[in-house]
C-alpha cells in the first residue's frame, strides 16, 4: 500500500501539471510496461526499427540499465555492453545504421539527439512508461500473455512498478509472448481482463526463434540439430519460453539462472564451465540469450569460453496476422503525419 500510494501520487503530480512533461516537435515512441522486466520490450523495439528504418532515420534512447557509465552516450564502434547497456548494445550490433544512445535523463537525451548534425527523424524510447518527465506522442504497453498485469500487484506484493490504472496512459497495448496460435475465445478472453479503453487498441504478439549462432557470430547450419544435452545460461526475468523452445533440441536441458541484466563475472564463468563439465554426455553444448551474449562477449570474459560450445539464440517478435497490418499501418501513419523528413515515400502516398 505505502508503494502503489507513493507512486499513485507521483502520477498525480504529472497529471495536474504540477511535475511537467516535455514534448518534443517529432515523433517519439514509448515502449514500456508496468511490470519489472520481462516483457520483451527490446524484440517490440526492434521491430519498429524494422518496420522504420527504410522510411525514417531512427533513433533509440534508454537509460542503459546495469552499464558502468553515467550521462549520454552515442553508441560507435567501439561501445561495449558495460559502457552502453546490454539491450542497447544488441541493437547497434544488429542495426549499426540506427542512432543508439543512452541517457538516464531522457530529456536530456532527446534534446542531446537534435542537436546532431544528423537528427533523427523518430525517437524510439525503450522502458520508457514510468519516465514521465517526457511526453511521448505515441505510448506502447507491453504485457506478458502469461502474467498480465490485470493478474498482477505493485511490488513487493506483486512485479508492478505502479497501480494498474497507469494502463490507461498507453495509445496501444501488446500481450507479448502469445500462443503461435491464438483461438478467438482466448483473445476474447484477455481482451475482457484488459478492458481497453476507447482510445486503446489491443494486439498480441509471440516469440520466433533464430537459428543458434556462436559467440564467434557463426550460426550453427545442420540441417537437424539435436544434442544429447544443452545447458541453459540466462540471466533474464523470465526463462520459461526459452526452456520450452530448446527442449525440442535435447534430450536433457539444464539451467543455471542468473539475475537479469547480470554482468558476468570470471567467477561466474567458472562456475558455467565446471556445470558443462559435470554433464557425461558427450553430444553438448552451452545456450544462452542473445542479450546474455552480449554481456559474456566482453574480452575478460569471452577468452574463458571460446574453447567450448557456446550459442545464442536470437528472438524476434511477430503480431498474429489479424493484427500485424492494422498495427503497422497505426505506427506508419502517425510517423509520417508528424515527421517532415520521410526519406522515402511509400506506394500508398
Amino acid at each position: 500500500m505505502v508503494y502503489a500510494s507513493a507512486t499513485a501520487a507521483r502520477n498525480k503530480l504529472f497529471d495536474w501539471k504540477i511535475l511537467k512533461s516535455k514534448s518534443f516537435d517529432l515523433p517519439v515512441i514509448s515502449v514500456g510496461n508496468l511490470s519489472v522486466g520481462g516483457t520483451g520490450k527490446t524484440p517490440h523495439v526492434e521491430y519498429l526499427i524494422n518496420l522504420l528504418k527504410d522510411e525514417f532515420r531512427i533513433a533509440t534512447l534508454s537509460r542503459g540499465y546495469k552499464r558502468k557509465t553515467r550521462g549520454f552516450i552515442l553508441a560507435s564502434e567501439s561501445s561495449s555492453a558495460s559502457e552502453i547497456g546490454d539491450e542497447p548494445f544488441q541493437i547497434y550490433r544488429k542495426f549499426p545504421e540506427v542512432l543508439v544512445s543512452v541517457d538516464e535523463n531522457r530529456v536530456h537525451g532527446i534534446s542531446e539527439l537534435l542537436s546532431l548534425a544528423n537528427k533523427p527523424d523518430v525517437i524510439l524510447l525503450d522502458d520508457a512508461f514510468q519516465h514521465r518527465y517526457v511526453k511521448p506522442g505515441l505510448s506502447i504497453l507491453l504485457t506478458d500473455y502469461h502474467n498480465l498485469y490485470t493478474d498482477d500487484y505493485p511490488i513487493p506484493s506483486g512485479k508492478l512498478r505502479e497501480c494498474r490504472t497507469g494502463a490507461k496512459r498507453a495509445d496501444i497495448i501488446i500481450v507479448t509472448k502469445s500462443s503461435k496460435v491464438l483461438s478467438p475465445i482466448v483473445r476474447k478472453e484477455i481482451e475482457n481482463k484488459i478492458q481497453p479503453k476507447e482510445h486503446q487498441n489491443l494486439f498480441f504478439s509471440y516469440i520466433e526463434h533464430n537459428r543458434f549462432i556462436s559467440l564467434g557470430g557463426e550460426e550453427l547450419k545442420a540441417k537437424k540439430i539435436f544434442f544429447n544435452s544443452i545447458l541453459l545460461v540466462a540471466g533474464i526475468a523470465n526463462t520459461y519460453p526459452l526452456e520450452i523452445y530448446l527442449k525440442n533440441f535435447c534430450d536433457e536441458l539444464e539451467v543455471i539462472k542468473f539475475p537479469d541484466h547480470h554482468n558476468y563475472s570470471r567467477k561466474d564463468v567458472s562456475k558455467i564451465i565446471e556445470a558443462f563439465e559435470k554433464i557425461v554426455r558427450k553430444n553438448k553444448v552451452i545456450v544462452t540469450t542473445e542479450k546474455d551474449a552480449m554481456r559474456l562477449i566482453q574480452p575478460d570474459i569471452i577468452n574463458h569460453l571460446i574453447s567450448l560450445p557456446v550459442f545464442y539464440i536470437p528472438i524476434r517478435t511477430e503480431l498474429h496476422k489479424q493484427d500485424k497490418k492494422e498495427f503497422n499501418n497505426y505506427i506508419l501513419d502517425y510517423v509520417r503525419k508528424n515527421s517532415g523528413n520521410s526519406k522515402v515515400h511509400s506506394k500508398e502516398d
